[in-house]
């Protein structure tokens, strides 16, 4: 008799553990199968829904829901971000290669920064910085733009580097912002060729 109460006991057991492990499993499966164990606060795992669940199947559910313009809306997001992203690297190929081609002229012209009264280092440095604004402005340019604030601000406090480098930003060339800036058309083209001269024999000097 009493084998068959301990063959009972443990019997019944067995049948609870599994009952138990059953439902253990049920519970687990039904947390990452729903997609949206996490949205309702029921899904504490640490790993978080798999791939394929959850955010993804979420998004084909609204596109049911939706009719299709989800899809429409998510295609559109991407189309926009991938304009800007493509933007952007446009932006940085051209203002690498104007870096590139400022590096040249400094390596072959050493007499310009002497010229301008500035070691090149800080003359590439400063360049670089104006390229983030301008990607397309040139080293020549930029050049001219500290030399004419540096001849011109003197006499003409509000002609600096930084302004007629935002006038060039803006789409005005060198003449048209120095004109902006104050001077008259005769004395712009005057200042521009005195830079010209300027430059052009720095370069000779190696």
């Amino acid at each position: 008799m009493s084998k068959l109460i301990h063959k009972g006991t443990y019997t019944a057991f067995l049948c609870l553990l599994v009952l138990v492990l059953a439902t253990g499993a049920f519970a687990q499966g039904k947390g990452k199968g729903g997609g949206g164990g996490s949205g309702r606060g029921g899904g504490s795992g640490s790993g978080g829904p798999p791939t394929g669940v959850g955010v993804d199947r979420g998004l084909g559910n609204a596109s049911e829901r939706s009719k299709g313009r989800s899809d429409d809306g998510l295609s559109n997001a991407s189309t926009k971000s991938n304009g800007r992203s493509d933007a952007g690297h446009e932006r940085a190929r051209r203002a690498g290669n104007n870096l590139r081609r400022a590096d040249d002229d400094l390596r072959n012209h050493p007499g310009i920064p002497r010229a301008l009264h500035r070691n090149a280092n800080d003359l590439r440095a400063g360049y670089q910085a104006a390229l983030v604004s301008n990607p397309d402005l040139t080293f020549g340019n930029y050049v001219s733009a500290t030399r004419l604030s540096q001849n011109l601000g003197r006499r003409n406090p509000n002609i600096t580097r930084s302004a007629i480098l935002n006038g060039l930003s803006s789409g005005r060339s060198l003449g048209q912002t120095l004109q902006d800036l104050g001077l008259s058309e005769r004395d712009s083209k005057e200042e521009r060729r005195r830079v010209e001269r300027e430059l052009k024999e720095a370069r000779k000097n190696n």
